[in-house]
């Protein structure tokens, strides 16, 4: 019994120490698996978190496009004024894409005091307008002018558009028109001031320019506009400038530029026996050819002109030159100048003061020699104020056997102007001009005039 007691108590020892040793074995199989697991599951719980965070930020995107398309339809549909948009879509929607826009003119309102010593300007005529040479009355010695009167007017509020184009080779295209209201009226109340004062709308420019050409209406390429005095009168110098604007081929390369414009020939019938007139039986367009240079100086140009003159089966050849620039004398004062001359200038000298041809007794054209200039001073006393001391004169080589007595010798004007800008783009000028014209029988007339004018430019 003994024995078996003691086979009996030796099992449960064996089975303890059996124990012992197998679970050190078993407890390490198990910590290995479990480490497996739990560095899955920091892997899985990385990949989520990735997961989470990428549709946080595409849902953050979604959320500020959503955001910017609402401030875009808000902004078109209700603007900070609070009124509706009349233009939601593209504006030039018939253009080549990536055509740029832009807009502009002014606003001029011009009020004239002009007392005449010869008799009046007629009323509703251009030099009613704006001060035109040509349009001096000149009588005798018992002309009298009257008392003076008094004219106010907006015709002269201009307006633009501008089309431009960089195509994908860098060409560069521009497409240009600009209007004002300077030209009359359209129906029976208009163009006059008996009530409505209604004018039409007048084309000054229409062009379209490729690179270096351009082909359609602008200045004449023998025309310096970049020298015409800062005046409250329409021009100011009108006297020895050159003026036209006219349909025309141009090409610039570097500093010179050629053209050929629109050729019309202003005839004078021998011994001024009748009206002048125009005449458009040219073959030849007038040529032209500029060379400029500029620097922070100012500029300097020189310009030629080449024209035919036809009336009927009657011709005749003309040219003329002008030199004209701007040079700066210090940041506060500059000078602009012309000087001109030519056979046959006339259209294109003071609006035409002069005729280009006249015909003689034998019904052959005659171009008349024609010379003027102008010399303008600016100076600029503050940001807000600045003012212009001008001189301007032409004067006509006329064969008084030819052209009579009656013709235009000479004209000249004075002009001095202040013009003050409460703010940038607003003027607000006053203008004393005198201006005189003679005939070639020694008859003269003068005018005197305070022209002021309010313009706001955009």
């Amino acid at each position: 019994m003994s024995k078996r007691i003691a086979s009996m108590s030796r099992r449960p020892l064996a089975a303890a120490l059996f124990v012992a040793l197998i679970a050190p074995g078993m407890a390490f199989a198990e910590t290995a698996k479990e480490k497996e697991l739990e560095a899955r599951i920091a892997q899985l719980e990385q990949q989520v978190q990735a997961l989470l965070s990428s549709q946080q930020q595409q849902q953050t995107a979604i959320a500020e496009t959503q955001t910017q398309i609402t401030e875009v339809k808000t902004a078109q549909s209700a603007p900070a004024d609070g009124k509706p948009r009349i233009q939601t879509g593209p504006i030039m929607p018939g253009a080549n894409p990536g055509t740029s826009f832009t807009y502009g003119g002014f606003i001029k309102m011009d009020g004239m005091y002009t007392d005449t010593s010869d008799g009046r300007i007629a009323d509703g005529s251009s030099g009613r307008l704006f001060y035109l040479p040509s349009s001096i009355p000149v009588g005798g010695p018992t002309a009298d002018g009257g008392d003076p009167y008094t004219d106010y007017h907006a015709q002269f509020s201009r307006f633009w558009f501008s089309a431009d184009h960089t195509t994908d080779k860098g060409d560069k295209i521009k497409a240009y028109i600009e209007a004002d209201m300077f030209g009359g009226g359209s129906n029976a109340l208009a163009g006059n001031e008996t009530a409505t004062n209604t004018y039409a709308v007048s084309l000054r420019q229409a062009y379209v320019s490729w690179n270096n050409w351009l082909a359609g209406q602008t200045w004449s390429n023998f025309q310096d506009v970049a020298a015409l005095p800062d005046a409250v009168d329409f021009v100011g110098t009108t006297d020895g400038t050159i003026f036209v604007r006219q349909a025309q081929l141009r090409y610039t390369k570097g500093p010179w530029s050629f053209s050929a414009e629109n050729p019309q020939t202003t005839i004078t019938p021998y011994l001024n026996n009748g009206a002048r007139f125009n005449s458009g039986d040219n073959v030849a367009p007038d040529i032209t050819a500029r060379w400029i240079t500029k620097g922070d100086w100012g500029h300097f140009t020189v310009a030629g002109l080449v024209r035919q003159f036809k009336y009927l089966d009657e011709t005749e050849t003309g040219g003329a030159v002008s030199v004209s620039g701007k040079f700066n004398l210090g940041k506060s004062d500059d000078l602009r100048y012309a000087v001109n001359a030519g056979s046959g200038i006339g259209r294109y000298l003071a609006f035409g003061l002069g005729s280009d041809v006249v015909v003689d007794a034998n019904g052959e054209l005659n171009a008349l020699d024609g010379y003027g200039g102008f010399v303008a001073w600016r100076h600029v006393f503050s940001p807000k104020l600045r003012s212009n001391l001008m001189y301007s004169a032409a004067m006509f080589d006329n064969d008084k056997a030819i052209t009579g007595y009656g013709v235009t010798e000479r004209a000249q004007s004075y002009h001095a102007n202040l013009i003050y800008s409460p703010f940038p783009k607003l003027d607000i000028g006053a203008e004393l001009i005198f201006g005189q014209r003679a005939l070639e029988d020694d008859r003269e007339g003068d005018l005197r005039r305070i022209h002021t004018h309010v313009k706001y430019s955009f």
